[in-house]
């Protein structure tokens, strides 16, 4: 499919599947080496150009997230073309899911091939789903991409390195998350780090989960959110992060003076 990167609206499909027959359009197979090498080469570029002063991380968008792109063009707050397909042909939905899978596990393990050193899935409309059909259309394919990836990477001889799951909105499922085969599972914003401690019962760690427009407040606020997150969370079994994505017109500077903060209140932890 042909996809755009639109200034203002990210990614768009001009074409996007209408219905099941489309389906028809897409390839059955995809040499990823062929497809994706670009991106393998800007991750050697990379791993070599920061030389090794922070780890390298990979990334994917997770078959439902992916999905919805396809069917919906674009960005949607409801996903209703997208869901409209779960209801009304689950065995074409599946099917799209796991050529999606198939795909991403070739792609994930070609950027560790490549150098990268850990990798992230991003279900970033998990939320979109309620917890049945969560369970139904995006937890089986997350389970199978991370126990096939490392699977492969053993054939391949390749290092295994650790895999981060995000699923944005799934506060549902952070239990069947943390016994899916990820040894990180990301936070966003909206779930108190106790409850998420609770219900991933320190089977992971944890990531997150600073609201990304915590930013736009004044550096000394952002160093006092950062003290409170690091104190809710603790410094064993978690990685410091944002609970989604920087938006474009954030301050660089507020970015750093959120790194600081972390640092500096993480080594006063640990002392």
């Amino acid at each position: 499919m042909e996809i755009r990167m639109e200034p203002g609206r990210g990614p768009v499909f001009p074409e996007p599947l209408k219905g099941p027959k489309d389906l028809q359009k897409l390839k059955p197979t995809v040499d990823v080496s062929q497809e994706l090498g670009y991106v393998f080469r800007a991750i050697t570029l990379t791993r070599h150009k920061i030389g090794g002063q922070v780890p390298l991380i990979g990334f994917t968008g997770a078959p439902w997230t992916l999905m919805t792109y396809m069917i919906e063009g674009g960005g949607s707050n409801t996903m209703s073309k997208a869901k409209r397909w779960l209801y009304q042909d689950a065995s074409a939905s599946h099917q799209l899911l796991q050529q999606l899978t198939d795909v991403i596990v070739d792609y994930l393990v070609g950027q560790v091939a490549a150098g990268a050193q850990v990798l992230q899935v991003f279900e970033s409309h998990a939320g979109c789903l309620g917890p049945q059909q969560f369970a139904d259309f995006s937890l089986p394919y997350l389970r199978e991409i991370s126990r096939r990836v490392k699977q492969k990477l053993k054939a391949e001889g390749l290092e295994q390195v650790p895999m981060i799951i995000f699923a944005k909105d799934a506060h549902y499922a952070l239990d069947d998350l943390s016994q899916s085969g990820y040894e990180v599972v990301g936070l966003d914003w909206t779930i108190r780090p106790q409850e998420a401690r609770e219900k991933t019962r320190k089977r992971v760690t944890l990531q997150g989960n600073l609201d990304p427009c915590a930013l736009y407040a004044n550096k000394d606020a952002i160093e006092a959110m950062v003290k409170q997150m690091l104190e809710a969370f603790g410094c064993r079994g978690y990685i410091a992060n944002l609970g989604h994505g920087l938006y474009p017109d954030m301050d660089p500077e507020h970015v750093g003076a959120f790194i600081s903060a972390v640092h500096k209140y993480s080594e006063k932890k640990e002392n």
